[in-house]
């Protein structure tokens, strides 16, 4: 969409806040974006000049806007966000987290069970979490069995089943691990005690839970219950043993998030802290790409929102390191300069430095690993052609035509066994009349190699001709003329059987079907096809090639092409017989193709 453009639909919008969403021809959501004015808000991208090429990229393709009012900003916030989630627009942050977080579900039955689960069933049941780690999760199901007594089996536990007297309390009860409310010697009331107390753990709220045991201890001990209240003392001393072991900020911290982030070009790295009373209960570190202008602020809104509704985050309090517009109701907006916040943000900010270092180091290794991995196949490859040396450096060449025609070559380079595309290279047929594929060969290497030559830069250790015998004869041809056979060495593969040859030699060379070396070179080869023929249409789009056809007069381009379809090339058009031609085109254009051919015939 044009500036031009946009200034007749741009009095349709309104100056009222709400989302934008920009569409592209096809009809493919392409970006979602908030404002307080929607009218300045999209007018803004048609008025001012880009500093980023995707940015620009994103106007281009701009075909249709939808908007939707909303009350406030605050609206427009969360609508915006959701909507991200939701459809994840190309040209918007892309949150890259692709992992499935596991969740501790509260069952919706009689007697809920508690177990942990990656799937979140529309059902009724109450899911808490999500937690990051599921070995924390694990342990802290057996935390609360060792603390809560809940059932963990999966009897039907109605009230109507349990009066029948259909079950049997097990060993769990015995070990005091449940109550035994399958026989009825424990009411929901006190059943759902024990779930208020267990939420309370989760959330990281273990005060609430020790007190609720202390008060049971004193009761007990009141009844002379000694052996009970022995019990309950021991779960305090476990509660406290496992409070001692979290990572206390301050015990007067209520619940607060905190976010860390470090930008690094188009990618954001972003840190989450989850307080909860005054413990850390959570920490996440998360990858952001960006796509446009987004500063540092819009990106740490985004991130901020994503995460609080990730892992269901009610903190009333937000720890940032610079000041950003998060217009969600009720939160409050910190950005410490010192004290306990203060560290607690700087420990945010170890977290996500970390992350990265580490994010770097792995790619570190998988660089050096491939590269091993490389070194090892070109080493093969080295052994199985009997080459001088390892072939750091290997050129590919292949010919392609449309239907028999239009000529055109490629050539494809790979250095340590990956793809250097900055040296691949095409050529257009120059000196080659019609269709001739070793002519079409030799120029091209011909051409290749006297440029290297002139410019005395380094040959590759192999040359790979697809095509076989003839065109790697027509190859060699173009390397003897230029006097530079002992710089390189030559090998035609034949296209079917993916056999080896070497000039002047009768026999072919036949690599192990799955060998490494062979995968090589079927990569080579495909790369060379898809280079080639990628080429060969954008020419074709382009208009370059003129088809003999519409040399005739009389014919046109849609003619012409249903002769191609029909016949496949124009040689075999010169083969048919007018009738033939009839069938395709009708008389009169027959007539036309038959005798324009046949006249080039006559002088020939």
């Amino acid at each position: 969409m044009t500036s031009a453009e946009f200034q007749n639909i741009a009095s349709t919008i309104p100056n009222e806040p709400g989302i934008y969403k920009y569409f592209d021809a096809g009809h493919e959501l392409l970006y979602v974006g908030k404002a307080k004015s929607l009218r300045k808000r999209v007018g803004s991208y048609f008025s001012k000049t880009f500093t980023t090429y995707k940015t620009h990229e994103l106007v281009q393709r701009i075909n249709r806007i939808e908007f939707t009012i909303v009350d406030s900003e605050q609206d427009a916030f969360l609508l915006e966000n959701s909507l991200i989630k939701n459809f994840q627009p190309r040209f918007n942050i892309n949150l890259k987290d692709d992992k499935s977080y596991p969740f501790i579900v509260v069952k919706k039955e009689p007697f809920p069970r508690v177990f942990l689960t990656r799937r979140k069933i529309e059902d009724g049941s109450e899911y808490l979490g999500p937690f990051t780690s599921v070995g924390k999760v694990r342990e802290l199901l057996d935390f609360i069995k060792q603390t809560i007594q809940l059932r963990n089996c999966s009897l039907n536990l109605t009230k109507r089943n349990i009066e029948k007297g259909k079950f049997k309390v097990c060993l769990e009860y015995h070990l005091g691990n449940c109550k035994g409310p399958c026989e009825g010697l424990q009411n929901e009331t006190d059943y759902n005690e024990g779930l208020t107390q267990l939420k309370n753990l989760l959330k990281g709220n273990l005060s609430p839970v020790i007190q609720h045991f202390k008060k049971e201890m004193k009761d007990h001990a009141e009844k002379m219950e000694f052996e009970k209240a022995e019990f309950m003392r021991k779960k305090i001393e476990f509660l406290e043993n496992y409070q001692s072991r979290s990572v206390i900020v301050s015990s007067r911290f209520g619940d607060i998030d905190v976010f860390a982030l470090i930008k690094e070009e188009a990618i954001a790295y972003l840190n989450y802290l989850m307080v909860r009373s005054g413990a850390i209960v959570q920490t996440q570190s998360l990858r952001l790409e960006t796509h446009l202008d987004e500063t540092e602020k819009e990106i740490l809104s985004f991130g901020i929102a994503q995460c609080r509704d990730l892992f269901n985050s009610e903190a009333k309090e937000i720890l940032v390191p610079f000041e950003i517009e998060y217009p969600e109701k009720d939160i409050i907006i910190t950005t410490p300069k010192g004290g306990e916040k203060k560290k607690l943000l700087d420990l945010s900010f170890k977290n996500v430095q970390y992350y990265i270092s580490e994010i770097k180091e792995k790619e570190r290794l998988r660089l050096t690993n491939r590269l091993a991995d490389k070194s090892a196949v070109l080493k093969q490859l080295q052994e199985d052609l009997q080459l001088v040396e390892p072939p750091l450096h290997i050129e590919c060449f292949d010919n392609s035509n449309f239907q028999g025609s239009f000529p055109v070559s490629a050539m494809v380079c790979f250095k340590n066994g990956e793809p250097s595309k900055k040296d691949y290279r095409h050529f257009n047929v120059k000196s080659v009349t019609g269709i001739n594929d070793f002519a079409t060969m030799k120029e091209a290497v011909y051409r290749r190699y006297k440029r290297l030559a002139e410019e005395n830069q380094s040959f590759p250790q192999l040359v790979i001709i697809d095509g076989g015998k003839g065109q790697l004869s027509a190859a060699h041809e173009a390397i003897v003329e230029l006097n530079v056979e002992n710089k390189t060495t030559l090998v035609g593969l034949a296209k079917n059987e993916e056999e080896l040859f070497f000039v002047g030699d009768k026999e072919s060379l036949k690599l192990g079907y799955n060998s490494e070396s062979l995968k090589l070179i079927r990569r080579i080869r495909d790369e060379v096809h898809r280079f080639g023929i990628t080429f060969h249409r954008k020419k074709r789009s382009q208009g370059t090639f003129k088809n003999e056809l519409e040399d005739i007069k009389g014919i046109g381009e849609s003619i012409a092409n249903q002769l191609l379809q029909e016949f496949r090339s124009v040689a075999k058009i010169k083969e048919k017989t007018q009738e033939e031609i009839e069938a395709v085109v009708g008389k009169a254009k027959a007539k036309l193709v038959f005798d324009y051919f046949k006249r080039q015939q006559e002088t020939i």
